[in-house]
């Protein structure tokens, strides 16, 4: 008898030792009438019952591991993220090894309290476990990914401090999707308005304006011609403010649902909105579309076949008739298998922001930016960083010109509202860290005349060429109002050539290789009518070539110089009744008799080449003029560079 006693001792010390707590399995009685109904309670989410039963069962036993597991995971389901935490650990203190989901689930749970390193370090040990369930598997993978990109993010913050634009933008409704014009002077922006003037109120979205005076927007109005009663939400305006494209929804002419619309500045008002067509929408959804600062290149989202995900970007290309090509999705650079939405191409053309929810982010839909390559795709996206992107999700992007400053919408007054009709949405601003910013750009401006009728010309042509390599950057024409704008990525050096039918040819030139200039390029421009006996205005009318360049005291014609030869040679071949004097200038360095020497050895250089080119010696006149028709001032280098110009008359 003595010696069973101490064989049940041993027996039931070692059975302890092997499994010191209660399953589910294991328990009986009162514990796992408890438990069962506790986990009933739970189901059926009464979780203040369930929460109760379990705290009376884990005091008559505290290593009931299922228990103390199902208690981790109401306080989860109920928000309750430091309680949760709690009793995993308790859950792990009993039993590392119990269930490998416990580290899948305490790793979410730690997401949730901003623990990213220990969301992350669980999440890989759950993966580690190899488990079944390929969804969730995903998932852990997922999460782990973006904690271990928040746990630097938070560590390395960037420098974020948005303030809210004026009370005559941001009102008590809804404001948000922000759009500029390239001057960064016409703000357009959606809001959602109450409508009494039907039979019944209800919320839609319209489309206002702003205009910047003086550094100072002004009271925003509603845009007559494009508001309806329907919604008019995401939008993207053209750099010179004359083409809106946008998404609208139900509208006639769409192909259903939401679809992308376009409309534009004609005699000063904007005309009938019309479908993109069937290369751009589908039955599907479009959405916030973003328009290259030329209008060439469309970017949009949509959740249409033929994507990687859920809601991808996708990009279509203008033709020359106006017509938009069949859209193409941007690929696998940019898109994933979950979202991808709210596109905005910066007018620099090389330097897309977006939302994703399925690139490394802090969690939700993030800002991340993508640079285009040489080969023509597009480059790793970059997350914005924390804390411009939280766990929530963040709103579209915009920013200026210089690349400084960025706009966006948010609902900071009360961020868990789910419902954007209810939410205090405003348009905020920040100053765009500098690591982030895209490549800096200007823009070049004009308007087109007839030098003697000072009449407006349309349609006339517009070339900008690289001078280093003589490739054309790009060309267009002047709109119905003689009017043009082209944006300059700065590194390069541009020669500008426009043109028209019965017309002397203009020219320009815009030295960035350097840098760019403090603002913008404003011109005026007048062409000189092609006349067989010139007036005298035409006559007293110089035209400067502004892309024939010399060696330094020399006469002898750089290469950079046979772009804008060449053009005149042909002006003059193509026009066999037109005469020209080619006119040489110096600025006041050196001696008078040394400047005008060179003057006109300069102007000779042009008329040789003339001739070279096949233009009849009767055609043409040279004549130096030294130092003596200075058009700037010589005490600065601008002036004196101003000053050595070659020009030409017509005669």
């Amino acid at each position: 008898m003595r010696y069973f006693l101490i064989f049940l001792i041993v027996a039931f010390t070692t059975t302890s030792q092997a499994q010191s707590y209660l399953t589910k399995k294991t328990a009986t009685g009162k514990a796992l009438k408890w438990y069962e109904s506790a986990k009933s309670d739970a189901y059926n989410k009464d979780y203040a019952s369930a929460s109760k039963t379990l705290e009376k069962l884990l005091r008559s036993y505290p290593n009931f591991i299922d228990a103390q597991l199902l208690k981790a995971q109401i306080a989860f389901d109920t928000e309750q993220y430091d309680a949760a935490a709690q009793a995993f650990e308790k859950v792990l203190s009993i039993d590392a090894n119990y269930n490998p989901r416990v580290y899948y689930m305490f790793g979410m749970n730690e997401w949730q309290r901003d623990k990213f390193a220990r969301s992350a370090g669980f999440l890989k040990r759950f993966l580690d476990s190899n488990p079944r369930s390929e969804d969730r598997k995903k998932r852990a993978e997922r999460f782990a990914r973006n904690a271990r990109f928040a746990a630097d993010a938070v560590r390395n913050p960037v420098p974020f401090n948005p303030t809210a634009l004026s009370n005559n933008i941001n009102t008590d409704r809804p404001e948000y999707a922000p759009s500029f014009t390239v001057d960064d002077n016409t703000l357009i922006f959606t809001r959602r308005v109450l409508d009494t003037s039907g039979p019944r109120a209800y919320v839609h979205e319209d489309f206002f304006m702003s205009k910047r005076e003086n550094g100072t927007w002004q009271a925003a109005q509603a845009m007559t011609g494009i508001n309806t009663r329907k919604n008019e939400g995401g939008h993207s305006i053209s750099a010179d403010g004359k083409l809106l494209v946008f998404t609208a929804c139900d509208h006639k002419g769409g192909q259903g649902g939401c679809d992308i619309f376009y409309t534009e500045v004609r005699t000063n008002a904007w005309t009938r909105p019309q479908s993109l067509g069937t290369t751009i929408n589908t039955k599907a959804s479009e959405t916030l579309p973003s328009l290259s600062a030329d209008g060439r290149t469309l970017i949009f989202a949509s959740n249409r076949k033929g994507g990687k995900g859920n809601k991808d970007l996708w990009m279509s290309q203008r033709r020359s008739d106006g017509r938009w090509g069949a859209a193409k999705n941007l690929g696998e650079d940019i898109n994933t298998s979950h979202n991808e939405d709210a596109p905005f191409l910066h007018p620099d053309g090389q330097t897309l922001y977006f939302m994703s929810d399925g690139h490394p982010g802090m969690g939700g839909q993030d800002l991340f930016y993508s640079s285009l390559q040489a080969d023509g795709t597009w480059g790793t996206p970059v997350n914005l960083g924390y804390p411009i992107n939280t766990k929530g999700n963040e709103g579209a992007l915009t920013l200026s010109l210089d690349g400084t400053t960025a706009y966006f919408a948010s609902d900071k007054t009360d961020a868990k509202l789910e419902n954007i009709r209810e939410r205090d949405i405003d348009i905020y601003t920040f100053p765009m860290p500098a690591s982030l910013r895209p490549k800096p750009v200007t823009y070049v401006q004009a308007t087109v005349r007839d030098a003697v009728s000072k009449q407006l010309l349309e349609a006339v042509e517009v070339t900008f060429t690289i001078l280093k390599t003589g490739q054309t950057y790009g060309s267009s024409r002047t709109d119905t109002e003689g009017e043009f704008l082209t944006i300059l990525p700065s590194n390069k050096d541009y020669a500008l050539s426009v043109d028209k039918a019965g017309y002397v040819f203009h020219s320009e030139h815009f030295a960035l290789e350097s840098g760019l200039p403090d603002k913008p390029f404003q011109l005026e421009i007048e062409l000189v009518p092609i006349q067989e006996t010139p007036s005298v205005a035409v006559q007293e009318k110089p035209i400067v070539l502004k892309n024939i360049f010399f060696d330094t005291g020399s006469a002898r014609l750089l290469p950079a110089s046979r772009m804008e030869l060449e053009h005149l040679g042909n002006l003059l071949k193509n026009n066999p009744k037109m005469r020209i004097q080619i006119n040489g200038h110096t600025d006041n360095v050196g001696d008078d008799s040394s400047n005008m020497r060179l003057s006109e050895a300069r102007a000779k250089a042009v008329y040789n080449d003339l001739i070279q080119q096949g233009v009849s010696a009767a055609r043409l006149r040279y004549k130096g003029f030294g130092e003596s028709q200075a058009i700037a001032s010589n005490d600065t280098e601008t002036g004196r560079q101003t000053n050595r110009r070659t020009e030409f008359v017509l005669w």
